[in-house]
């Protein structure tokens, strides 16, 4: 789409606001495509006060507008884009295949309609939803909200990831969405869908801001939700009002009793689903005995994708601007050091003519697997195989998102279990990136929205 600039306003109490500060949201050419309206420091003040005031509604009515939302995201024309506009715009400036971002549409639309439940999952069995639920409260604790306002630094890797805020609305918060500027479309039609749906203005706001006001919007709130790299993990380390979703360093470990050639399907699957851009995404592949064949079988296998546009149905890789498909590729030569490349030692840069270039896959081979399991993770296919024997232990499986485990050893699964750093653990074909509503991603959200209050009745 060229010619005009789609206006994005800022999302506020009293509906839509067109700032004077706008920033240029550029395609995968570099070319300007959108304009999103940054909300001033008053702005944002008079939006999280709305938030504050707005009682919450009751459950019943959050759940029917959530599943009303559900419909209007995936089927109605919002503020003049249809859903497949809307995928279009995403993709043009995301570089996420397009076909990626309908299924996580769709995902997210799922979401909506599950968000209560999901929510709720997290309920412990000793508290009860309700203090006025006598039938299950009998002199035990209720199950509360730590606050009433929830802030959401947005990811603009992928659209998926918005469905996991929803499950705040389901229990009750006020929730305020500071858009990334590489993808802004998913929160403002996901912001929009939910007014339309019931949601009062007070009650979801989306409000775009440089990093000073990411900081207001967070310091604003009753708890926050951030994504980022390492160094937004650092920053908010010791904030337990914060909750951070880093870099997800997705494992699969092959062990002796797993013979890798049945589980090929699997592994490339979990390395190039998503375009290879989520945190659920394989990063590292650990073998028992030799990692050659391993690399070498994956390497084949990802070589055959084919480099298109992100607009096109048939993409499967993404895509940026060539300059920074070039910086990229750098940084993963300087980080590769002494690894042997199977895949991408040539370059990953494929570029497409018009500004814009797709990013190859690579597949390198180590002597050892990155220290402490923290190997480097990049928005495209990119894998680090590796040897592992029982004699390193879980220090090369340590700091994971998914650990998808091919192994009999019973032993072995307990103990990774039981390893605080290891947030999910997989057991067979189960690709790294499966994720379900209900299930938790990393924890369940509602552990760190909620918490049990003794109530005695009588």
């Amino acid at each position: 789409m060229h010619g005009e600039l789609i206006d994005l306003p800022a999302l506020g109490p009293s509906g839509p606001y067109r700032a004077y500060n706008r920033r240029v949201v550029p395609d995968v050419t570099g070319a300007p495509f959108a304009e999103l309206s940054m909300a001033p420091r008053l702005f944002v003040d008079r939006a999280l006060a709305a938030l504050r005031s707005a009682p919450a509604m009751p459950l019943p009515a959050r759940v029917a507008a959530l599943t009303e939302a559900s419909r209007v995201f995936l089927h109605d024309n919002v503020s003049g884009m249809s859903f497949e506009d809307y995928a279009g715009a995403v993709s043009r400036v995301s570089g996420v295949p397009v076909s990626v971002v309908r299924r996580a549409g769709a995902e997210i639309a799922n979401a909506a309609v599950k968000a209560e439940s999901s929510a709720y999952g997290a309920r412990p069995v000793g508290a009860a939803a309700d203090w006025r639920d006598t039938a299950t409260l009998a002199g035990r604790g209720v199950w509360t909200r730590r606050g009433e306002v929830f802030a959401v630094h947005a990811a603009g890797n992928h659209p998926a990831p918005h469905a996991l805020w929803l499950e705040a609305l389901a229990l009750g918060y006020r929730v305020a969405v500071r858009p990334s500027r590489r993808e802004p479309f998913t929160p403002y039609r996901l912001v929009s869908a939910l007014r339309a749906a019931g949601f009062g203005d007070d009650r979801v706001v989306l409000l775009p801001t440089d990093h000073g006001g990411a900081d207001v919007i967070l310091a604003g709130a009753d708890l926050g939700l951030v994504y980022g790299g390492d160094e937004v993990v650092a920053k908010y380390a010791g904030d337990t009002t914060v909750r951070t979703q880093g870099p997800g360093r997705s494992k699969i470990l092959v062990t002796a009793s797993a013979d890798w050639r049945d589980h090929l399907d699997l592994i490339v699957d979990s390395v190039a689903a998503h375009a290879g851009v989520a945190c659920l995404n394989t990063t590292t592949v650990l073998v028992q005995g030799d990692p050659g064949p391993l690399a070498a079988a994956i390497a084949e296998r990802l070589a055959a994708l084919p480099s298109l546009p992100p607009q096109d149905d048939r993409a499967v890789l993404p895509v940026t601007t060539a300059e920074a498909a070039e910086a990229l590729e750098r940084y993963l030569r300087a980080q590769a050091g002494e690894g042997k490349a199977w895949l991408g030692g040539a370059g990953i840069v494929d570029e497409l003519g018009d500004g814009s270039a797709v990013l190859r896959p690579s597949v390198y081979q180590l002597d050892a697997a990155p220290r402490g399991g923290r190997g480097v993770e990049l928005p495209f296919p990119c894998v680090w195989v590796a040897p592992w024997s029982p004699a390193d232990g879980l220090a090369p499986l340590r700091e994971t998102l998914v650990l998808t485990v091919l192994t009999d050893d019973e032993s072995l699964v307990d103990r990774l279990l039981v390893e605080p750093s290891i947030s999910n653990v997989y057991l067979g074909d189960h690709p790294t990136h499966w994720l379900e509503p209900g299930v938790p991603h990393d924890g369940y959200l509602g552990e760190f929205l909620m918490r049990g209050k003794t109530v005695i009745r009588g």
